[in-house]
């Protein structure tokens, strides 16, 4: 969905079975740092996904009401903050507004490499990326595919991160062209917050 965050070669690991232990801790912190202001935590991205080939790095989204004090909150449970508002990958041909894309983003290196994406309920960007979860999760046959499609493309690209993701996000929206399609024959809604 967007850059963040990487730097150098794209270095892709075997999926860890722990990854999603690893996110509960990390989600209780945060459940503890945002209080009530969380609306929900969700481990997303390919370390969410059982099975599929990630940088090891664990996702986490943040579902905010609103944007406002939470790079204080961000900052004081040691996340580097960045200074301005980022904007997830608009899928291609698509005319959404970019309200529908903004979003608060940080990092933190230590204990463990993470990157956080604070969203808004309701808007597209929050919405994808949970879709995208269940419907790898629900799929292992486009698990497997996509993850093939990011082993060679990491190979062929070396340390050129802007090529990687200049490929691997159209690839994905003909992925979650499939997603949608199954999201409306099986009547999906986002299950119940991960934290």
């Amino acid at each position: 969905m967007s850059h963040e965050g990487v730097s150098g070669v794209i270095e892709l690991v075997e999926a860890d079975p722990t990854w999603p232990q690893q996110f509960e801790e990390i989600g209780r912190s945060l459940r503890a740092a945002f209080g009530p202001r969380a609306v929900r935590i969700d481990h997303i991205g390919s370390t969410a996904v059982p099975g599929l080939l990630a940088k090891d790095v664990i996702d986490v989204q943040v579902t905010v009401g609103a944007f406002d004090g939470v790079t204080h909150l961000l900052a004081v449970s040691g996340f580097e903050v960045w200074p301005d508002m980022a904007a997830d990958h608009r899928p291609l041909g698509s005319s959404l507004p970019d309200e529908e894309l903004v979003k608060l983003f940080a990092q933190a290196a230590a204990p463990r490499r993470v990157n956080l994406h604070v969203r808004l309920p309701g808007r597209f960007n929050q919405r994808y990326p949970l879709l995208c979860r269940d419907y790898l999760r629900s799929h292992p046959d486009a698990t497997r595919a996509y993850g093939e499609v990011k082993r060679h493309l990491a190979r062929i690209v070396g340390d050129d991160e802007d090529a990687y993701y200049d490929v691997k996000d159209p690839v994905f929206d003909i992925v979650m062209a499939g997603a949608e399609a199954w999201a409306v024959a099986a009547k999906w809604a986002p299950g119940p917050s991960d934290a």
